[in-house]
């Protein structure tokens, strides 16, 4: 018997191509039992809620379970189905975070029995999971959205508007409230202006790239020529506007570093972080000096025990920090902490303070791995698909998660003035969990792409 590529007689028999081909793992069962253990956590949590405040399981512990874990193999069966190459890592850690955030949300309605948001909160991450599973489903190949690059900017400029005309929420003009229904557009505006700004770049990196004449050159440090630095002042301008406009720095923030970002991998040129770098701290100190509503946030996280100092008792920085505090190394546990004593955006934009407190640093660092792995296998995502724009798209997709992450962490602990933006998957708002099951759902599908292509040849440059 003669295997195919060995030699018989002086003779040599020609290897079969088929017999070479290597079929790929779709580790849909490593994904299904990742799954499995979130939901069990998650479960877990919320059984440790109900032990530590009334000494007994919740009764609706077994609902919660079949719930999360209903919703979770709906989400599992979309991608087994339809992105079976797919990286089996996305769907488990936002099923844990999402599941994580709903425990967090339902121990803080224990101290706020007439402002319950476990339910809405619930409701939100069901119908993005079941957007999740439609964008899995419909959408087959990832370029097919480059298409609609500039109708994704015109779409993401007027959702951005909208807020404007409506009253302002805690100082910020971030929301839409209609018949008792409110959302926040700019949350649904990320990720189109992120599709707007991969399908641009993708097509003129090459331009961008100032092969001509640059106006300064320090050692390996090179900024671009002025007639190309057009794109990145216009995209400057807007997040400004939105900044003054809004009162909203996290925000604007986002959108300014996702440009800088994307611009940087699409060109490989050090000079746009510098630019970015520079146009962003000159936005910020004009703001922050001329906006009230933003000033008063900068002079709070300079001191933020000021008003301790002047007898006025502890404002919200202040008490995020004694939350972060008490926690120390292992925390409080769940439902023994103190973190309702920050006030009206517990659930929100300081829930990472009841984490920090409940879980303790160790606690804290799983949930920031966890949120590093989400990036991580975005990066990996694009670095691995073929395509200009699903590289751009899973590198800028990845780097809103990781840019939203700083903002939120940074303002709670005090390393830069407070944002009114979401925990992605932890913090209460419908707006937020659904875009951020949408994003895990584009990062799916381009992992997906990513791998089946795997043994097809290198990337292309």
């Amino acid at each position: 018997m003669i295997r195919a590529g060995t030699a018989k007689a002086g003779t040599t028999v020609a290897a079969d191509p088929s017999a070479t081909a290597v079929r790929l793992p779709r580790r849909r069962g490593v994904e299904f039992t990742l799954i499995v253990v979130a939901v069990l956590l998650s479960v877990f949590g919320y059984c440790a809620v109900g032990l530590a405040k009334h000494g007994t399981v919740p009764p609706g512990a077994a609902g919660y379970g079949a719930g999360l874990g209903v919703l979770a193999l709906l989400a599992h069966c979309a991608v087994r189905l339809r992105a079976p190459y797919a990286d089996p890592l996305l769907l488990p850690i936002a099923v844990l975070l999402n599941g994580l955030g709903l425990v967090l949300i339902y121990r803080l309605d224990l101290e706020t029995p007439a402002d319950r948001a476990a339910p809405a909160q619930l409701v939100w991450s069901t119908l993005g999971v079941a957007l999740f599973a439609v964008a899995v489903v419909l959408l087959r190949d990832h370029r097919v959205l480059q298409r609609y690059a500039y109708v994704c900017v015109v779409a993401a400029l007027a959702l951005l508007t909208l807020p404007i005309f409506f009253p302002s929420v805690n100082g910020a003009r971030i929301w839409i409230r209609v018949a008792g229904l409110s959302f926040q557009p700019g949350e649904f505006a990320k990720v189109l202006l992120g599709i707007f700004f991969a399908g641009y770049l993708a097509v003129n990196r090459h331009a961008l790239a100032y092969s001509g004449r640059q106006i300064w050159r320090f050692r390996r440090l090179q900024l671009p020529a002025g007639r190309v630095l057009g794109p990145i002042v216009a995209i400057w301008l807007l997040s400004v506007g939105v900044l003054v406009l809004e009162r909203d720095l996290g925000t604007s923030l986002l959108f300014f570093g996702l440009f800088v970002v994307l611009l940087y991998v699409a060109t490989g040129r050090t000079g746009w972080i510098a630019v970015g770098l520079l146009l962003a701290l000159v936005g910020a100190v004009a703001v922050g000096r001329l906006e009230p509503h933003v000033h008063s946030r900068v002079e709070d996280w300079l001191d933020p025990f000021a008003s301790i100092e002047a007898g006025e008792g502890a404002g919200q920085l202040a008490q995020s920090l004694f939350a972060f505090a008490a926690g120390g190394m292992l925390g409080t546990g769940l439902g023994r902490g103190h973190s309702t004593l920050i006030g009206f955006a517990t659930k929100s934009d300081f829930i990472l303070a009841t984490a920090g407190e409940e879980l303790g640093l160790a606690g804290l660092c799983a949930i920031f791995l966890l949120y590093a792995l989400l990036v991580e296998r975005g990066y990996r995502a694009g670095l691995g698909v073929r395509d200009p724009f699903g590289r751009l798209l899973a590198i800028g997709l990845a780097s809103i998660v990781a840019l939203q992450v700083f903002v939120i962490a940074g303002g709670v602990t005090g390393l830069i003035p407070l944002t009114g933006m979401a925990m992605p998957f932890l913090a209460q708002g419908g707006s937020s969990v659904v875009t951020n099951w949408i994003i895990v759902a584009l990062l799916i599908r381009i992992s997906d792409s990513a791998r089946a292509q795997q043994h097809e040849g290198p990337a292309i440059p």
